[in-house]
């Protein structure tokens, strides 16, 4: 896959992100937000990053969020 340099850009930006940012993002993110949208390559990025690297959403972080 060839990545513009805002493409690669953005991913840094997600590869930076702390645990519960990415769970709050996740739960609160608008509709139609670039890090979702599976046309895009960040979806993935992300997921892998919240549900592989960190292991998703502990309990603690949803009692923050809530």
């Amino acid at each position: 896959m060839n990545l513009t340099t805002d493409q690669k850009e953005e991913i840094k930006k997600i590869n930076r992100m702390e645990h519960s940012d990415m769970c709050d993002l996740w739960r609160n993110a608008s509709s139609g937000h670039p890090y979702f949208d599976n046309t895009k390559p960040y979806a993935d990025v992300f997921k892998k990053r919240l549900f592989e690297h960190f292991g998703g959403f502990t309990s603690e972080i949803s009692k923050q969020l809530s």
